[in-house]
């Protein structure tokens, strides 16, 4: 499992690039998986820990409602949760 040390930051000038394969392998990595391996559906653990690596690696607080987090079933709606808050202006 990676520490915070390993999360590799990304730069914080122009669009993040977060795809669908970073949130496949953040999960493969939480549950020492194959990437392929990796289930479409996570729960509430797997989603707590996308969190805090996508906060860490973009360098960026991802307050969610608890709608948004009740809403966040599939890896592909976390991504379009996730690109929502991290493509909006950074409050100064």
């Amino acid at each position: 499992m990676a520490s915070d040390a390993d999360i590799v930051r990304e730069p914080t000038d122009g669009p993040p690039r977060l795809e669908r394969a970073d949130l496949v392998t953040m999960l493969a990595e939480l549950n020492t998986l194959p990437v392929d391996a990796v289930p479409d559906r996570i729960g509430s653990m797997e989603l707590a820990w996308l969190v805090h690596v996508v906060e860490q690696r973009y360098d960026r607080r991802l307050d969610l409602t608890d709608d948004q987090l009740a809403g966040i079933r599939t890896v592909d709606d976390a991504l379009a949760v996730f690109l929502t808050f991290l493509t909006a202006p950074a409050d100064g």
